[in-house]
């Protein structure tokens, strides 16, 4: 999914990139590959760790900063192409994020967003998560409706950004078991990571864990022993056109 965001984003040699709640670094890296000038952003900097490590196992010169989804450590128009994957839809307040991915776009920049869909695994994930995490401010929305065309214009485009193209593809990941196929979930799931120490000091961390493991036996594909996960998301191309 990160090749199909950086391919969207068609970087080349130069380019200002920046990969908003970059993870482990998936997109980053791979756009310091095809020559980019690269700054991933996170709020969690357990995953940044992983991030800067990859970087340098893979000798990938990419600069890694902490930053919230709604205030980027970033100039204004510092940037000619923008990504995001799976990680911009979970910001507290959708209309603030969409104002800052336009703030720090160079008029012309490219914007490419991945978003779960509404209704697939990953949205529904988030209801089993929804009694464990703080609850999202009022009135922000679902994060899915990042993942929902219509309604991705109408977040976007009040910002000067303008959607160009938009596709939904289908991943299945393979797992061993339903605890490999949580333990994947938690561990590239910056907004439960952050929770963790909480959680553990509740005792209710196992609980968590379980609970996910429950939700992917309902929802994965079981065949030959190994369980498949289905994972529909949106890839959406936008350009920003204000000056």
């Amino acid at each position: 999914m990160a090749v199909a965001a950086v391919d969207a984003a068609a970087v080349a040699p130069g380019d200002r990139v920046v990969d908003i709640a970059t993870g482990t670094g998936n997109a980053a890296l791979l756009a310091a590959e095809r020559g980019g000038r690269v700054v991933g952003i996170d709020f969690e900097t357990a995953l940044l760790r992983v991030a800067e490590e990859r970087a340098h196992a893979a000798r990938s010169d990419v600069e890694w900063l902490w930053g919230d989804l709604e205030a980027l450590p970033l100039p204004d128009q510092s940037t000619d192409v923008v990504i995001s994957v799976f990680g911009v839809m979970y910001a507290a307040d959708h209309g603030i994020a969409a104002r800052e991915l336009e703030r720090v776009a160079a008029p012309g920049a490219r914007v490419v967003l991945a978003s779960w869909v509404p209704g697939s695994v990953l949205p529904a994930m988030g209801q089993v998560l929804s009694g464990y995490l703080p609850p999202p401010p009022a009135g922000s929305g679902p994060p899915s409706r990042w993942g929902d065309p219509v309604a991705l214009t109408g977040l976007l485009e009040p910002h000067g950004l303008r959607l160009t193209a938009t596709s939904t593809s289908r991943i299945t990941l393979p797992f061993t078991s339903s605890e490999d196929a949580a333990d994947f979930l938690i561990r590239t799931a910056g907004h439960v990571v952050c929770e963790r120490d909480r959680l553990t000091a509740e005792g209710r961390w196992d609980a968590l864990h379980q609970d996910l493991c429950r939700f992917v036996e309902q929802r994965a594909e079981s065949r030959a022993g190994h369980l498949s996960l289905p994972l529909d998301y949106l890839l959406a191309s936008a350009i920003r056109t204000s000056d």
